[in-house]
């Protein structure tokens, strides 16, 4: 594998949390506590600094660089690249699942005081985490994300319990987000239906948004809108709220980067995140998140 295996640091290498640069405008924690319940979403504003996306989007660019490098799908315990042949390019990296074992900045990121300080109205502050990716989008390229709910991604079903109400999906922007680049879009109060089994056998990643899913089930195209992000703003919605994303038409790459947090009672996976609202530095061995053969096969593979 040339050189292209990962060095996890060890948990006392790893720096946790930036400083605090952002905190809650007058008034815009409650509204943001008050969006999230009414319509299973919302928008926090410049949470992070030009010089701290600036860090953010230098790591986020080596996992990409990496990617390019394997040219093909790859796992290492958690961490996965998932690698598809470019048409007439280098290999297209769609999406990276846990960059944080051996990335610093990223891991930096996910155990921020800030995030633990807007999830704790929500669901509290003991939490794991399920979800640490980055997702591109190239300029002029594919990218596409069909119509979905989160939770349709949170298996096995046994070891999640009141999922409405204890995991909380949160996107930083890296780049700016607009209809041009591919930028999300929401269907507001969709969470409020529970599971709608939106399509299922159909594939999320690389699908278009077929608005005739959404009418299957009861719900209008015409109320979907579109999520417009800057750099730093976080994006926090449910994972029963509907959701896509379309094709980067823009100039510019679309990066973001999803870290998924869960109330620590109410499920059996998962990396500790923070406990009591504070940063919890990864441990030694990884613990069981998504990869059911974690421990049969944990060593360094192309899939």
């Amino acid at each position: 594998m040339g050189g292209l295996l990962v060095s996890f640091a060890n948990a006392e290498e790893l720096e946790v949390g930036y400083e605090p640069s952002w905190s809650s405008r007058e008034g815009q924690a409650d509204d943001y506590v008050r969006r999230y319940l009414r319509d299973g979403y919302a928008i926090v504003r410049g949470v992070f600094s030009a010089a701290e996306v600036a860090e953010i989007g230098a790591a986020v660019d080596a996992v990409h660089e990496e990617g390019v490098r394997h040219g093909r799908s790859f796992r290492h315990g958690n961490l996965f690249y998932n690698v598809a042949p470019g048409d007439e390019g280098p290999p297209l990296v769609r999406m990276v699942q846990w960059p944080s074992y051996h990335q610093p900045a990223l891991n930096r990121v996910r155990l921020d005081r800030r995030i633990a300080r807007l999830l704790e109205p929500l669901i509290g502050g003991d939490l794991k985490q399920i979800i640490n990716q980055i997702h591109w989008k190239a300029k002029g390229g594919a990218g596409n994300f069909a119509w979905h709910q989160d939770a349709r991604f949170r298996l096995p079903a046994d070891a999640y319990r009141n999922l409405g109400e204890s995991y909380v999906q949160t996107g930083l922007a890296i780049d700016p987000h607009t209809p041009d680049s591919g930028c999300m879009r929401f269907v507001p109060r969709s969470h409020l239906w529970g599971d709608l089994e939106l399509d299922p056998a159909s594939d999320v990643l690389g699908n278009s948004m077929n608005d005739d899913v959404l009418l299957a089930v009861g719900l209008s195209p015409e109320d979907a809108v579109e999520v417009v992000l800057e750099p730093g703003d976080l994006a926090v919605w449910s994972p029963y709220l509907v959701h896509g994303s379309g094709t980067n038409r823009s100039d510019h790459r679309r990066r973001l980067y999803i870290n998924g947090y869960v109330r620590a009672e109410d499920c059996d996976r998962g990396e500790w995140a923070f406990r009591d609202g504070e940063p919890v530095p990864l441990g030694r061995e990884p613990a069981l998140v998504h990869y059911e053969e974690l421990r049969e096969r944990g060593e360094p593979h192309y899939v």
